[in-house]
This record gives structure tokens, C-alpha cells and sequence, in this order.
């Protein structure tokens, strides 16, 4: 268990020192701050627009869900600012050498896989936190988020799908020599999951639907629409985890 610690404490001042730590609280407080602003200003911006086409609105409001429905829209760049920030989490220690170090001290390969992954899904755990949770505080000053349906469920949900990419992520880093291919084989599948959603028989069971969080907002369809995928998408996880720590026990490095 020291070991472990000792590992997970080392990922974590390597993402701290080489400033992808800041970044990704700097990138996910700007988004938290950035969707109830941009929903603020949206009349203004409407307005203006509209004037120059000499058009006029007589009123255009804004709540809560203008806000959470920006938040919705934002989120996904700010997990793809983190896919590319972290897809050299394996790739670089392979190329530097510096895995082998480790590894060479008697550390288990597969808390290697497990420390990495912790520390991925606690980095993205806090960062989505900061988001979301700036989002609510400042709609609670300026709205009322309890005019938003189902809320907090379509929160929980794309925070699951990000741990699917992030599962993906692991996996891919596993298999793969350099972070390019990491990224594009992890953005490969997750678009063709988004594909998958394009057919309705399918759809119910492809973790991209937990990105669809607008049927939640707007009362659409409930949790109980989404349990089929999430119980593909938690099923993926582990499949992806399982798979990973054999693959790292016989890769070469």
C-alpha cells in the first residue's frame, strides 16, 4: 500500500510541476465562470445582432437553464482539453525510460495502471466538481436552479461518460506506443459510440447517450431512460481496466 501511495503521490507532482494541473483548473474554472456569463449576456448579444438585421425583441429572458444549458455545451471541450492534456500519462514514461525505473524498484505493474487511473479520475472528479459547482453557485445567485429538471442526474451522467473516456484513455495508453494514436483511437471511439446513438435500436445501450443531458433538462425523459447505458458504460469500465493491467504485465518497455 506504500508503494502504492508513494506512486500515486509521484503522478500527482509530475501533473503539478509540469503545469497540467494548473491548466486543468484554470481551463475548468473559466468554463464554470463562462456559463452563467455567457447566459447573462446572451439578451444583450441577441439584441445586438438582431439590430443590425433591424430587428428588434421586445423581451428576452434568461434562467437558470440558459446557464445549464451553455454548461452542457462547454463541458465537453474542457474533457477534450483534458484527453490531450493527459494522453502522454503512459507514452512519455515509455519513451523517457522513466517507467522502467519505477519498475525496476519492485513496483507491480498493475499499480501502475491503478495509480495512473486514480489519479485521472481524481483530477477529473475535481476539475468536473469546480465546474459544475461554480455553474450552480453563481445560477443560485442570479436564478433559481430549482426550476431545472432533473439536474443533478444529468450531471451525474456526463460525469460518468467522462470516466468511460478516461477508461478508454488508460486502455488505449496501454496498447499504444505514442500519444497521437492514443488520442485519435480514444476520439475514434467515442465517436463511433456517438454513432451508435444515431440508431434507435441501439441507442438505449451506447455510452454517448449520457452526453445527450438535454432530454434531462427538459424533462424529456427521466434517470430510469438512461440505465441500459449506464450499465454498458460501467461495464466498459471494468472490461477496460481488466484488460489493461495483463496487457501491461506482457508489454515490452
Amino acid at each position: 500500500m506504500k508503494a502504492f501511495s508513494a506512486l500515486l503521490k509521484k503522478e500527482f507532482l509530475d501533473a503539478r510541476r509540469s503545469g497540467r494541473l494548473l491548466i486543468i483548473v484554470v481551463i475548468f474554472v473559466l468554463f464554470g465562470i463562462m456559463n452563467p456569463v455567457i447566459a447573462k449576456l446572451t439578451p444583450w448579444m441577441l439584441t445586438k445582432t438582431m439590430a443590425d438585421y433591424g430587428l428588434a425583441f421586445t423581451e428576452i429572458r434568461v434562467d437558470a437553464m440558459t446557464s445549464w444549458t451553455q454548461f452542457f455545451k462547454n463541458i465537453p471541450i474542457a474533457l477534450i482539453v483534458f484527453i490531450l492534456m493527459f494522453s502522454g500519462i503512459f507514452t512519455r514514461e515509455y519513451k523517457s525510460g522513466t517507467l522502467l525505473l519505477v519498475l525496476a524498484k519492485g513496483l507491480s505493474r498493475y499499480k501502475v495502471v491503478l495509480a495512473k487511473m486514480l489519479l485521472l479520475l481524481l483530477l477529473w472528479t475535481f476539475g468536473y466538481g469546480l465546474c459544475s459547482g461554480i455553474t450552480y453557485a453563481y445560477n443560485a445567485y442570479y436564478w433559481d436552479n430549482s426550476i431545472v429538471p432533473n439536474l443533478f442526474s444529468a450531471v451525474a451522467v456526463w460525469w460518468l461518460f467522462g470516466v468511460w473516456v478516461i477508461c478508454l484513455l488508460v486502455l488505449f495508453s496501454v496498447l499504444l506506443q505514442d500519444n497521437t494514436g492514443v488520442t485519435l483511437c480514444t476520439g475514434g471511439a467515442v465517436l463511433l459510440a456517438y454513432l451508435f446513438c444515431m440508431i434507435p435500436e441501439i441507442k438505449p445501450y451506447s455510452p454517448a447517450m449520457l452526453m445527450d443531458s438535454g432530454s434531462l433538462l427538459n424533462g424529456i425523459m427521466g434517470i430510469d431512460s438512461y440505465i441500459k447505458a449506464i450499465i454498458i458504460n460501467m461495464a466498459f469500465n471494468v472490461i477496460g481496466i481488466a484488460v489493461s493491467i495483463p496487457v501491461m504485465n506482457r508489454r515490452q518497455i
